[in-house]
């Protein structure tokens, strides 16, 4: 057997040399996922911390005239106060959706990917948290927002960070780009 490795020729190295696995790509890019996600979430966190502080209870505070203001409000609803009654049930796709981005993050080995799952679970971990901690209660908590564009709904961190990370999702699926990171050409 050793003869034929020596004609055919084994890797540098000898026979304990294995080509190189691709876990720690991966390992990178769960990493990459994590510090994305910490990062939103962190930032979410604070601000909020801060609104609830400083703002709440308190006039806007007008940052570009009447176009941009930040204004303190509690929203039990979705997106644009959508489905008030229905806090409890978005508690729960919140949750779904963190699930689905941990068990995604095991076959993830491209960064964009892991850039835009990163943003998802850092937003969506941030809108949870108020949905468990906040008043009126536990899985029933109201977000706080503060974002309030002229003529728009009034939103906070997290959910920039979620509409960040869709729409990069929908480019790299547009692209062709897999998780996996692999590319495909329809």
């Amino acid at each position: 057997m050793a003869e034929a490795e020596r004609i055919i020729g084994t890797p540098e190295g000898g026979e304990d040399s294995q080509p190189e696995s691709p876990q720690p790509k991966g390992r990178r890019r769960i990493a990459a996922l994590l510090v994305v996600a910490l990062l939103a979430y962190l930032l979410d966190l604070g601000s909020k911390m801060l609104v609830v502080a400083k703002l709440e209870h308190q006039q806007p505070i007008e940052v570009i005239g009447d176009l941009l203001k930040f204004e303190a409000i509690r929203n039990p609803g979705a997106a644009f106060g959508f489905g008030e009654a229905f806090t409890v049930i978005f508690t729960c796709i919140a949750a779904t959706v963190i699930v689905v981005i941990v068990r995604l993050a095991r076959k993830l080995y491209s960064l964009p990917w892991a850039i835009a799952l990163g943003l998802l679970l850092g937003g969506a971990l941030g809108n949870l948290t108020d949905r468990i901690f906040r008043s009126p209660g536990v899985f029933q908590g109201a977000v706080v927002d503060f974002i309030a564009p002229a003529h728009f709904a009034v939103f906070n961190l997290a959910d920039s960070a979620i509409v960040c990370g869709g729409i990069l999702i929908v480019l790299l699926s547009f692209r062709g780009l897999d998780p996996d990171g692999t590319v495909h050409k329809d």
